[in-house]
């Protein structure tokens, strides 16, 4: 359950530190008063979305923390387990908000995203907010609360898990079959051109080697004379070759008697260009032994560069770009030849995934109608007790023609209220009081069935008065029997029944206006549940009525 809520400069709140029971605690103020900041903070620390007007005027941030004991909530214990973030049967959530818009959520002290929080917080605290008898109106929210009433949120997960597998293969299947003579063709090209280039058999710098050859064979003669002048030069003519002039270049320095280093450097540096001449004139008669004049080899080379010029421009390539290609329509064409045992088994994986989903349909079916005898009988009978003796309460199943992920049918809630008339959906009920009462009573019945520990009521009481709503403080108060309830009321019949008061007051001095929030003693009950049945001016009538309705809870 929630333990305390802490809350540090937000919205209109300086400090609060409160402190939270079992049972039923009621929340009363007056108007504009902020009794709705207490919910809106804990919102925030369950992963609502922040925004910078949140943070209070002058201050840098806000901080706010709620923590919870969660012992006896195996799912949240769980959860947190799996995401390692247990702390030994304690719950601290914590979000942290700039006032220039930025925020940080905390899940026991480590940074954690708004979605994580979020789906923590569905195992710690369920909020029937005042506007719910809007969400009413929409049908998808009726299968929701069905499959939850019903204890079937996770069999409704699984059919919805099993359609979109379905889906996705009965889609893959379909594409692939429509695909088939388009691919057909696309094979067959792919085919011929593979074959084309297979013939073609380029090598791995091939065409670089080939390009060189070319070059080398067609300036043969020219390089062949060439080369036979630079090994002349430099050491095979009769006189004056380079090793002949170096070898003199030695023999003049040997002459020179000194010791001067200027003399041994220079003799070195003839020696090393006396063997590089040599090194040099050596390679080049390797290479010229390796240049021919060959007009047939010419021919050929040329020949085999011209096919591979060719074929890269009927693809719109670069001929260095021809192995690449090459693979790539060979990938493409093992992409496409799927065998017909691929496609078979495809279909086989397809009607698996159909009969695993309607196995689950079926029963969420059969679930669904069972849990709605039950939810209508029990909803008819918190009508009647809300002042609507002759409404009832019904769920229609409209079968789809198709498979959906929400399963076999359409569903919808319809209502009767007044005898003789036909069963409604609740969108073409005129009264926005007798709706917000059918709503009143489906969250009630639906939150005795709730799993979370946790259950806050903002104002839905709003529309009802009177006895009606001393039913509905009766009927919180049993729920916090077995469960931790919040409620913000206006309605002194409901506030009455709590097991505990919070009082929401605002001050303002000059510059700044300061909320706060304090747990009432029983004589202070007294006086405000008196405020809440007269007014501003307070009665000896009026307290003595407050005291008896509290004595009477």
């Amino acid at each position: 359950m929630l333990n305390q809520i802490s809350i540090r400069d937000f919205a209109i709140v300086e400090s609060l530190d409160l402190e939270l029971n079992q049972g039923m605690t009621v929340v009363s103020g007056e108007t504009g008063a902020g009794k709705s900041i207490m919910l809106d903070a804990l919102g925030l620390t369950l992963g609502n979305r922040a925004e910078a007007g949140t943070v209070r005027q002058g201050a840098d941030k806000a901080d706010i923390t709620a923590s919870f004991n969660i012992n006896t909530i195996p799912s949240a214990i769980d959860w947190l387990e799996q995401n390692d973030l247990d702390n030994d049967g304690e719950c601290i959530l914590r979000r942290v908000i700039t006032k220039e818009g930025r925020s940080r959520c905390y899940i026991n002290g480590r940074p954690s995203p708004a979605n994580t929080v979020k789906a923590l917080g569905e195992h710690l605290i369920a909020i029937h907010g005042q506007h719910e008898h809007q969400r009413l109106l929409k049908k998808d929210h009726h299968r929701t609360l069905l499959d939850e009433f019903s204890g079937q949120s996770k069999l409704a997960d699984k059919t919805r898990q099993s359609y979109q597998l379905w889906s996705k293969l009965n889609a893959e299947h379909a594409r692939l079959s429509e695909q088939s003579a388009e691919q057909t063709a696309r094979v067959q090209l792919l085919s011929y051109q593979i074959e084309e280039l297979e013939q073609l058999a380029l090598e791995e710098d091939e065409l670089k080697q080939l390009e060189q050859e070319q070059k080398t064979l067609a300036n043969a003669g020219e390089i062949l004379s060439t080369g036979h002048s630079f090994i002349g030069l430099a050491s095979d003519s009769d006189e004056n070759n380079c090793v002949q002039l170096l070898n003199h270049c030695q023999q003049l320095l040997a002459t020179i008697q000194s010791e001067s280093p200027s003399v041994r450097q220079a003799a070195e540096m003839i020696d090393s260009a006396l063997i590089q001449v040599e090194e040099a004139s050596n390679e080049i008669k390797h290479y010229l032994d390796r240049v021919e004049v060959n007009p047939d080899r010419q021919q050929q080379v040329e020949d085999r560069l011209t096919t591979i010029f060719d074929i890269a421009r009927k693809h719109r390539i670069k001929p260095e770009e021809v192995i690449e290609f090459h693979q790539s329509l060979c990938q493409e064409l093992s992409n496409l030849s799927r065998s017909d045992e691929e496609l078979e088994q495809l279909a086989h994986d397809a009607e698996d995934a159909l009969n695993t989903f309607n196995k689950h349909a079926a029963e969420l079916s059969k679930q669904r109608h069972k849990g709605a005898k039950k939810l209508s009988k029990l909803v008819d009978q918190q009508l009647h007790d809300l002042g609507m003796p002759a409404a009832s309460i019904s769920v229609s199943f409209n079968p789809l023609d198709l498979p959906s992920a929400n399963g076999l049918e359409e569903i919808e809630f319809l209502i009767i209220t007044n005898q003789g008339q036909p069963a409604k959906p609740l969108g073409k009920i005129a009264s926005g009081g007798e709706l917000s009462r059918i709503s009143l009573a489906i969250q009630v019945i639906t939150a005795q069935t709730s799993t979370t520990p946790t259950l806050i009521f903002d104002e839905v009481d709003v529309g009802i008065g009177g006895a009606i709503a001393e039913v509905v403080g009766k009927l919180l108060r049993q729920l916090g029997g077995s469960a931790q309830i919040l409620c913000v009321t206006h309605q002194p019949q409901v506030a009455s029944q709590g097991h505990q008061h919070l009082f929401v007051s605002k001050r303002s001095d000059k510059q700044r206006t300061h909320t706060q929030i304090d747990a009432l003693s029983k004589e202070h009950r007294v006086n405000e549940i008196a405020r809440m049945l007269g007014g501003i001016d307070i009665t000896e009538r009026s307290i003595e009525h407050a005291r008896e309705m509290l004595e009477t809870a």
